[in-house]
């Protein structure tokens, strides 16, 4: 763990538009001694701006001593290349039907992702490291339904791996992506890569980045704090619908099974990372008991 700043030197790397420097060091404190996992969907990563955004907020996080993980997508990236080869992509109930063609050019994609993103934050002066299929493989997956191919369910995640990066304050860069007990590699969804790794670790806060706020009411106002029973509510009324449904089962399943709140963010917006940690009131949707 790297020793913890004093107000005066957080005050030379923090940005001018994040919340008041002053309340950082109370903040740093209180999460100190846990574990913060952070899902970045591909959908917000296309722009450049947004991606060196993000890039520049996990390296202050980094800096502060805060022990994170980052899970990333990569849809578009992935969309964009199968494209290039005229292939047509298929979802079943928004998961990529995955065969062996599909399957080695996501593996492609999201590796070379994975490491545009851990030379970027390097770049910074953090200390990223890749965890991926060809090197640091930390999850077994079983198959998911036959018909989406590819496609695998977490059943086993290596913590030896990310607990001694934590340990010399490193950050681990996961690629939603897994092999089976031959080695064959498996497509994961990566909101189900992130929800497994932080439960298996118990983490504080699971951070979902997406292209929404948060989770609106029926009156298409954002809901700041829900319990997991209320938001089942809204998803058996129909209020909470389409792409949001699989991710909402996921955070209610984190928050059931040991991570202490689960926020759904806009990852769009500058510093939403920061403004979700650092001050009280947050940022999007928590989800906690």
């Amino acid at each position: 763990m790297s020793e913890e700043k004093s107000l005066d030197e957080i005050k030379k790397f923090w940005p001018n538009d994040a919340p008041d420097v002053n309340n950082v060091p109370k903040y740093v404190k209180k999460y100190k001694k846990d574990l913060l996992v952070i899902k970045y969907g591909g959908n917000v990563l296309i722009d450049r701006n947004i991606f060196n955004n993000f890039i520049q907020d996990i390296s202050i996080l980094n800096r502060l001593g805060l022990s994170i993980v980052v899970v990333h997508g990569g849809g578009p990236r992935i969309e964009r290349e199968l494209k290039k080869e005229n292939i047509q992509s298929k979802f079943i109930n928004g998961l990529r039907v995955t065969d062996k063609k599909v399957i080695n050019i996501v593996e492609k994609v999201l590796i070379d992702f994975n490491n545009d993103i851990v030379s970027s934050l390097n770049k910074k002066g953090s200390n990223a490291v890749s965890i991926n299929t060809k090197v640091n493989n930390i999850i077994n997956v079983i198959p998911d339904k036959p018909e989406l191919g590819f496609v695998g369910v977490p059943q086993k995640i290596d913590l030896k791996i990310i607990k001694n990066l934590i340990n010399q304050n490193q950050i681990p860069i996961v690629a939603p992506l897994g092999l089976d007990k031959e080695n064959q590699t498996y497509n994961i969804n990566g909101d189900t890569a992130a929800s497994a790794i932080a439960k298996k670790l118990k983490s504080r806060r699971l951070l979902l980045m997406t292209n929404v706020e948060g989770v609106y009411d029926d009156r298409k106002a954002l809901i700041s704090e829900i319990k997991p029973y209320d938001m089942e509510n809204l998803v058996n009324l129909k209020i909470v619908q389409g792409g949001m449904i699989p991710k909402i089962k996921n955070c209610i399943d984190a928050v059931e099974n040991g991570v202490r709140g689960v926020v759904i963010l806009d990852g769009r917006k500058p510093r939403s990372i920061l403004k979700e940690i650092f001050s009280d009131k947050g940022a999007g949707t928590l989800i906690r008991k």
